[in-house]
């Protein structure tokens, strides 16, 4: 009874439908008679529709960015790339390796779609003898502290993070952000990217996608986001790649494609069709060496939805 003041900071994803019920329970159990603030660096439409919830209907709308002025993204330099999903691992490798190879004072971001995806990828550029951390929700808090304090203070460092790293953190000096495969959406997008161009800074963002996700640009059409070059990815690359998967512990492997086949189900485009969302899975299963795709407990396949669809592998 004593909370005088309610802060709900990145509004918008506390807002989402992921939070809202327990923010709904903690304004229950705290006096009517306190000043609330909301912050977020983007407010979409539908957080403006729930804001309700937390604040007074005359509440005050303070907008920090000046009219006119440049939002981050705009001095990022913006590119996205097609390509197979097969190739998305060499393409990376090949990437970063330019990257590295034109700025000695290299900062790089990998984001990303799911934790366990993270880890895979973070085990996979450390086999390929990259300077690589690695950050996401399944790592204890004290851990992700101490690596996210070495990545600020550092230059020559690859950080592959969820998106446990796409709001509210200041990285001093980030050269590139790397999003692999589709973002939840439009805002985590814009989100991601301004981890670099901060302070009036330049940097540089790439978005890889694989063909069947190429609708996502349609979200950020009116952003400047140009064609990538395709790098050159030699077949040497290519082998040292595919030996360096070999080297992954199988565990990760299960684990990254048990969670890559569920965030594609929960994504409204691609989960649809349940038949289709198990051949790029199993694709992805095969980018990781495995031509035989791990098999997924009968409970969890429930919870999916995805019983019974051929092509899956039950235990």
């Amino acid at each position: 009874m004593g909370v005088k003041v309610l802060v709900l900071d990145e509004a918008d994803h506390l807002l989402d439908m992921g939070f809202r019920k327990e923010i709904e329970r903690i304004i229950s159990a705290i006096p009517k008679q306190r000043q609330t603030l909301l912050f977020s660096a983007t407010v979409p439409p539908e957080v403006r529709q729930i804001c309700h919830i937390a604040l007074k209907r005359d509440h005050e709308f303070i907008n920090t960015v000046e009219e006119g002025s440049e939002e981050t993204h705009a001095q990022v330099q913006q590119m996205h790339l097609v390509s197979p999903l097969e190739s998305h691992f060499s393409l990376l490798y090949a990437l970063l390796k330019e990257h590295i190879a034109d700025d000695v004072n290299y900062k790089v971001l990998v984001f990303c779609t799911t934790a366990m995806v993270t880890k895979l990828v973070a085990e996979l550029l450390g086999e390929l003898n990259l300077n690589v951390r690695e950050i996401h929700s399944r790592k204890p808090q004290s851990y992700r502290t101490r690596v996210s304090d070495e990545f600020r203070q550092s230059t020559g460092l690859i950080l592959v993070s969820s998106d446990v790293s796409a709001r509210g953190v200041d990285y001093p000096d980030v050269t590139l952000v790397v999003q692999i495969g589709v973002p939840a959406d439009r805002q985590q997008y814009i989100h991601r990217l301004g981890r670099t161009g901060r302070k009036g800074k330049e940097g540089q963002g790439i978005l890889l996608l694989a063909p069947w996700e190429e609708f996502f640009l349609s979200t950020i059409k009116d952003l400047p986001v140009s064609k990538a070059p395709v790098p050159l990815l030699d077949p040497e690359a290519k082998k040292k790649v595919e030996r360096a998967l070999a080297h992954i512990d199988m565990k990760t492997k299960e684990s990254a494609y048990q969670a890559w086949l569920g965030y594609y189900n929960s994504n409204r485009a691609i989960g649809k069709d349940k038949y289709r969302l198990v051949e790029l899975a199993n694709e992805f299963s095969r980018t990781m060496g495995l031509d035989n795709p791990p098999a997924i407990s009968k409970l969890v396949l429930g919870k999916m939805g995805l019983k019974n669809i051929p092509g899956l592998r039950s235990k």
